[in-house]
């Protein structure tokens, strides 16, 4: 700006006022509201320069007159520091303001989130269908990326966001291991992300997670077999669907080490992508004698220190699904 006003002066002087006056109509034009009605997305592409980046503002009316725009990037010699990507422009932007964003970077932040309990295949897909994403995805295995909100920009690369996730995981399992509680019968971080991908699966409700982590624990504590639904849907899938219908006796019966109803302790992996509250809920559970839940009808869960009083919970479940009619 003070380049320009020099400059103003210096013309007056040596030109005359209509030179003078020429200067003085380009930093109007500069600085007054632009002729952007609605705000507009707008894409500069690595390695445009200044005359195609005044073009494209001129003809998605982000500015009205590229001389003053070129005019202004010489004097102020931002010309070599305008930055490649997706604008967000709001109406009315003057010249001066979308310089100054586009000097400062200031692109349009994008959101992937990733919810709890997806499956590593789900994320993959779910990162191949960002369109605003480039590059190929890469394989991850189950339990390395930690369900979030992340962000990128228009072009990011699908590895590079792929490998934030699995940092992410680690620096968060990492985090929460060195926190845990004392005297709990896993002994490694990978059997903890184990575990909390099956409490993820067996409860939507945020609040159930710490109880139906102490309810597992209990059970390998005392050799019992962990019996959890997921992992034999995941034994059925091997987390490249969804089930879509009710598990059958037949799939109890499934041959897997996945399968928690026919092989003891922790199945060999994730039977998903935990999220941190889970792997919390595995680190520091709740303090009881539970050993068994079923559905309550509610979307939470009856919890039960013995067989008998879990069998009577199983029957209040049972009729309650035949009064729905399910």
């Amino acid at each position: 700006m003070k380049a320009i006003l020099r400059l103003l002066l210096v013309l007056i002087v040596l030109g005359g006022a209509g030179a003078g006056y020429a200067v003085w109509r380009g930093l109007e034009v500069y600085r007054e509201e632009g002729p952007l009605g609605k705000p507009a997305l707008v894409v500069v592409e690595p390695g445009e320069g200044p005359r195609t980046i005044a073009a494209l503002l001129v003809a998605e009316k982000v500015i009205s007159n590229r001389f003053v725009f070129l005019a202004a990037l010489r004097l102020t010699e931002d010309g070599s520091r305008l930055k490649a990507g997706e604008y967000r422009f709001e109406p009315g932007i003057s010249m001066e303001q979308a310089i100054a964003k586009l000097v400062a970077g200031e692109t349009v932040v994008r959101r992937l989130t990733v919810p709890e309990g997806m499956t590593s295949a789900a994320v993959l897909e779910l990162i191949e269908q960002t369109p605003t994403l480039t590059g190929d995805v890469q394989e991850a295995g189950e339990g390395e990326l930690l369900p979030e909100t992340y962000h990128f920009s228009l072009g990011d690369k699908r590895p590079e966001v792929i490998r934030r996730m699995r940092q992410a995981m680690r620096a968060t399992v990492r985090e929460l291991w060195s926190g845990r509680a004392g005297n709990l019968p896993i002994s490694t971080p990978e059997e903890a992300v184990i575990l909390a991908s099956i409490v993820e699966k067996e409860t939507g409700v945020a609040s159930e997670r710490p109880r139906v982590a102490s309810v597992f624990l209990n059970r390998l504590r005392k050799g019992m077999r962990l019996q959890s639904d997921p992992t034999v849907i995941y034994a059925l899938t091997e987390g490249k669907s969804e089930l879509r219908r009710r598990l059958t006796r037949t799939d109890l019966a499934t041959d897997s080490p996945y399968n928690t109803y026919k092989v003891g302790g922790l199945p060999p992996g994730p039977i998903a992508n935990p999220g941190r509250a889970a792997i919390e809920a595995v680190l520091n559970p709740m303090q009881t004698n539970d050993l068994y839940f079923v559905a309550d009808g509610s979307g939470g869960h009856a919890f039960a220190e013995t067989l008998d009083e879990h069998n009577r919970n199983v029957r209040r479940w049972r009729r309650l699904q035949k009064d729905r009619g399910g």
